[in-house]
Parts: structure tokens; sequence; C-alpha cells
């Protein structure tokens, strides 16, 4: 099951926050500040959904192995922003 919600987090990013804010408590660490999950969703959806897992998984410790996955997240992210624009040049 984990496996399944991990791979709709990447087909269906906001689908999956949607789902994450509904029925769970997973973006309850970034409850003080409203502005990060709003600004997420709208441009860097994975980004948010990481970023909040790095903040319970690690209890907000910010390593290099947390910034490299924050950092492959927002790579992936905006390769799934731009990745259309290259299609209708051609």
């Amino acid at each position: 099951m984990p496996c399944l919600l991990a791979l709709l987090a990447v087909a269906f990013p906001r689908v999956a926050i949607v789902l994450l804010w509904l029925f769970t408590n997973f973006f309850a660490v970034l409850r003080p500040n409203i502005l990060i999950p709003i600004l997420g969703f709208l441009f860097l959806p994975l980004t948010l959904i990481v970023y909040t897992y790095v903040l319970h998984a690690y209890g907000g410790h910010m390593g290099i192995t947390q910034l490299i996955f924050i950092f492959i997240a927002v790579v992936v992210d905006l390769g799934l922003v731009g990745g259309g624009a290259l299609r209708g040049r051609r």
C-alpha cells in the first residue's frame, strides 16, 4: 500500500496533497505557516510532499541526505512543469 501511495504522489501530486490533507494529519507540522502549503500546492507539489515528509521523518533536521531528497523533488517538479514546452516546439 505505501508503494501505491508513493506512485500516486509522483503521478498526481496535487491529488495526493488533497487526499493527505483530508484524511491524515500529515501537514500538521506546517500549520503555523499557511503560506508554504498554498504555494507548494500551486507551484511545487511534489516538493511540498517531500519537504513535509522530511519534517516528519527526521524531526526537522536538514542534513545533506534530506537536502538531496528535496533537490531531487524540485528537479522533478520543474521537469513536470517544463516538459510540455519542449513538446510544443516540435
